[in-house]
């Protein structure tokens, strides 16, 4: 009975059924996906609102009385609805910051349903239902989607106001009033304010409007969307700075002066990237699809082709950067695969190859959708610094990482505290560090030194004893298992064992 109910309702309502298996995956990555996935997500939103909140602007974001603090080129607008989350947080008594975590956890878990909604409309309206029902299928519960939907990563933030302003557009006709599509403009704003790239996809939007000779509505959308800029991009920054749009404007000149400072990689890294996580052959598929249809999709692969050549060229290129296209890539290349597999493909051995691709497809995407969605993302940096915030005040603590040229950031939102902590890093003058930090002076020695990775750990301890004589081990902190397999797979995810040694000079009794 239960089961042909259950049938019953999704022949009626197939995205409601989609939906709800959607959040029960979501919800269950804001449960158990603690940690944070990118630098990020946790340093550029999470550590500056908390800072803030705790009255202190650890990062140099705001203005300084001495003037030494200039823009940092990153939108305060998503970062300001944190620091009023938080803030209300604790107004209700809420500081726990595991806990805090898991509610932002919940809250980005319910704000990502949008895609899969909008992903269904959006397909449902420019193809057929089974096009729609199997695009939002994939949206609910492709691998990587409930583990990033519950991040902090303005690049997925951003999504669910694209698809919004672009099902407002692409159901609207001749009939449709201006307000509508100065609504859509809006929304499309707002996509701006989270995440500045995502003006090429604006823009290109903009620009097949133009093409469909659509000229009072694409200007009736600029206009929506430049409010939108004016009021909270532009209006946010002059009540911080005096001045509107300069943290765009530093942004654009950083951007401009400085692309080759990051991980530059060949232009085709971006294709490869989504043809890997798309699961091969079924991604083939999908990039067939992308091309064979282009023009009856015009308004969702334009924007999505520019947006992909732009970061293809653009010498700075990090995987997360193409996220925001991913669902409407899959809708695009859905639309234009279905077509295609229909009218053109007779052959039986083929459609036993498709349908073979689909089943594998499945498969993969079900074994990598469970360990990702549970994934306790670095989990070593949290948990050690939970573990020091139990003991109060720490004096400050150090960092040894002398394997490394490039500082691991601690996050201090779970330690509760914002120490000026010390590095010894693998370009540090050794001795320079024990002449200048040397001292019987225990008010200005770290409480505990966190030990990254095993190397020669005995040796690294004796040598730092030269310098805090009272150095005894406390515990290890190891990093969980999806971080130890994302090293084996590819080392620069360094997500190491951290040894916690306890100065007892500052703390002299362990708490157990």
């Amino acid at each position: 009975m239960i089961k042909r109910n259950l049938e019953s309702y999704y022949r009626s309502n197939p995205i409601g059924i989609i939906l709800v298996v959607g959040f029960i995956l979501r919800l269950i990555a804001a449960i158990f996906s603690k940690g944070y996935g990118w630098h990020d997500d946790q340093f550029l939103i999470i550590e500056i609102a908390q800072s803030w909140i705790d009255g202190i602007d650890y990062y140099s974001w705001l203005p300084s009385e001495d003037g030494t603090n200039t823009p940092e080129g990153f939108s305060f607008f998503y970062v300001g609805i944190h620091y009023l989350l938080f803030w209300f947080f604790e107004f209700i008594g809420i500081y726990d910051p595991q806990f805090k975590m898991l509610l932002i956890r919940l809250l980005h878990a319910t704000w990502s349903l949008l895609i899969i909604y909008f992903g269904y409309n959006i397909t449902l309206r420019l193809s057929n239902e089974d096009n729609a029902k199997l695009v939002a299928w994939i949206l609910a519960v492709f691998w990587m989607f409930p583990m990033i939907s519950v991040r902090n990563l303005v690049e997925f933030v951003c999504i669910p106001f694209i698809m919004y302003g672009l099902w407002i557009i692409i159901k609207s006709d001749c009939k449709t009033r201006y307000y509508t599509w100065l609504w859509a403009g809006i929304i499309f704003g707002l996509a701006f304010n989270i995440r500045f790239q995502t003006a090429l996809i604006i823009g290109s939007i903009g620009l097949v409007m133009l093409i469909q000779s659509k000229w009072k509505e694409a200007i009736t959308v600029a206009l929506g969307t430049i409010l939108s800029i004016i009021i909270f991009q532009g209006g946010i920054d002059y009540f911080v700075w005096g001045k509107p749009f300069v943290q765009l404007t530093e942004y654009v000149d950083y951007n401009m002066h400085n692309a080759a400072l990051y991980i530059v990689s060949p232009w085709y890294t971006y294709v490869l990237f989504i043809f890997g996580i798309m699961i091969p052959p079924v991604s083939i598929f999908l990039f067939t699809g992308f091309f064979h249809q282009w023009k009856k999709i015009l308004i969702i692969f334009l924007p999505v082709l520019i947006f992909l050549v732009f970061h293809s060229y653009y010498p700075n290129k990090q995987e997360r950067f193409v996220i925001t296209i991913i669902p409407l890539f899959i809708i695009t290349g859905m639309i234009g695969w279905q077509i295609l597999y229909h009218s053109s493909i007779k052959s039986s051995i083929i459609k036993k190859f498709v349908k073979g691709s689909w089943i594998f497809f499945w498969i993969i995407n079900f074994i990598l959708l469970v360990p990702v969605t549970i994934m306790y993302s670095k989990q070593a940096r949290v948990e050690s610094m939970a573990y020091m915030s139990k003991y109060g005040d720490i004096n400050n603590f150090m960092i040894e990482d002398i394997n490394q040229t490039v500082l691991r950031f601690p996050p201090q939102f779970y330690l509760q505290n914002w120490y000026n902590y010390q590095t010894l890093m693998k370009n540090d003058n050794y001795n320079e560090f024990i002449k200048k930090h040397r001292s019987d002076d225990i008010s200005i020695q770290p409480g505990f030194v966190l030990f990254y990775q095993p190397d020669q750990i005995e040796l690294r301890v004796e040598n730092l004893r030269q310098v805090y004589p009272d150095l005894v081990f406390e515990t290890i902190i190891e990093p969980g298992f999806m971080d130890r397999v994302l090293y084996w797979l590819n080392p620069i995810n360094d997500n190491q064992n951290i040894y916690l040694y306890r100065n007892k000079a500052v703390i002299p009794n362990k708490i157990e």
